[in-house]
């Protein structure tokens, strides 16, 4: 557990630390995000590509823990360090291009879809998973590579998606890593299993995140970008990913192994939610997937009449009820649970309806983008 924090709080330092000279470099390269238009928020230039920063966290964290005793034998008996170290260059090269260029959506996905590769061929990859009353299911390569990668492509897009609003995508990952994190290292304690990445990326996972969010709380001083996003989407990804594929006998707290990437899926439900609206949204609508628009769930709160960090925290507050609701059976009884759920959930419901006058300024926004799209029509 000390070594777990002491890493994190290295990637958080490192991330907070390095932000600033990225936000400068950003600038220079002209990886600045302008304001205007229907979906962005921001009133003034802003740097983007702060997923280098988190980059460099990354890698010193990895840097610190190989040399713990603790993470002994994940660095010695297993290549998931490398595949971590490779993909995250990988994704974050596509993410620096991206937030540089803009690349076509296609080409996006191509390089998602060789991010998620390079992870699964480097050994992060789902070899098998418990059902109940079927135990332990094999899954042949052939089988196990493209879930794998679909499963990380899945979860880069859900949390890309939900980067709309400052600190949004930072703090909805963090809160993602620490529920993660305490499940990870609940179930494994006493385990014989093969040493899994899993906690370790996990903590990673919540340092990074909050030290980019000293930056990039609202108003943001710079965005994390696509090069930051899918980082983070990639590691959480492949954090499930490792723990699923390595957990042999779940035992009856962990009956959350019986379905590939149940916990992970629960721990980021809200940008998972969003993206599944997104994705039926334009499809009644009969438009392109790729395509952009204003109804997010971040969108939706703005225009209810919450103000920018009041959705973000409303936001954070559901992803904290279902991800820490979600592996709190882990840790508790369900009838010593029941009470706080419907507690937690009561709450949530009325804080969501209660819109404040900090919603006129993006419905102002939305009115004038219709009315400049009007005239140039």
């Amino acid at each position: 557990m000390l070594a777990h924090v002491a890493v994190a709080l290295t990637a958080g330092v490192v991330t907070a630390a390095s932000t600033p000279l990225i936000a400068r470099l950003a600038r220079r390269v002209g990886a600045v995000d302008e304001p205007g238009g229907p979906r962005r928020i921001h009133r003034v230039p802003t740097p983007t590509m702060g997923g280098l920063a988190m980059l460099l966290g990354l890698l010193v964290a990895l840097a610190v823990a190989s040399a713990l005793p603790t993470f002994g034998p994940l660095f010695t008996a297993t290549s998931e360090p490398i595949a971590l170290v490779v993909g995250a260059l990988v994704i974050v090269a596509i993410g620096v291009a991206d937030d540089l260029i803009h690349l076509p959506p296609t080409v996006k996905l191509a390089g998602q879809i060789m991010a998620a590769l390079v992870v699964a061929i480097f050994g992060i990859q789902l070899v098998h998973f418990w059902i109940p009353g079927v135990e332990i299911v094999s899954l042949s390569a052939d089988l196990g590579l493209p879930l794998t990668v679909l499963a990380l492509v899945v979860m880069m897009n859900a949390v890309n998606l939900i980067d709309g609003l400052d600190g949004l995508a930072a703090g909805v990952a963090a809160i993602a890593g620490m529920a993660f994190f305490l499940f990870t290292l609940r179930t494994q304690l006493g385990s014989d299993a093969i040493p899994t990445s899993a906690a370790l990326v996990a903590a990673i996972v919540v340092g990074i995140a909050l030290g980019f969010l000293v930056h990039n709380w609202h108003p943001a001083r710079i965005f994390m970008g696509d090069t930051g996003a899918m980082l983070l989407g990639l590691l959480l990804g492949a954090a499930g990913v490792s723990y699923v594929g390595r957990t042999p006998a779940p035992s009856e707290i962990d009956f959350y192994g019986a379905i590939p990437l149940l916990i992970p899926a629960m721990v980021l439900a809200v940008p998972f939610l969003d993206t599944a609206y997104a994705v039926a949204r334009r499809l009644l609508r009969r438009e392109p997937l790729a395509v952009g628009d204003r109804g997010h769930l971040h969108h939706r709160l703005l225009l209810m009449g919450h103000s920018h960090r009041r959705a973000v925290l409303i936001l954070y507050y559901w992803s904290a009820v279902i991800a820490f609701g979600s592996v709190a059976p882990a840790f508790l009884t369900l009838p010593r649970l029941a009470p706080y759920a419907v507690a937690a959930v009561s709450l949530g419901i009325a804080v969501t309806l209660l819109g404040t006058d900090g919603g006129r300024v993006m419905r102002d926004e939305v009115d004038r983008s219709d009315e400049r799209r009007a005239d140039s029509a």
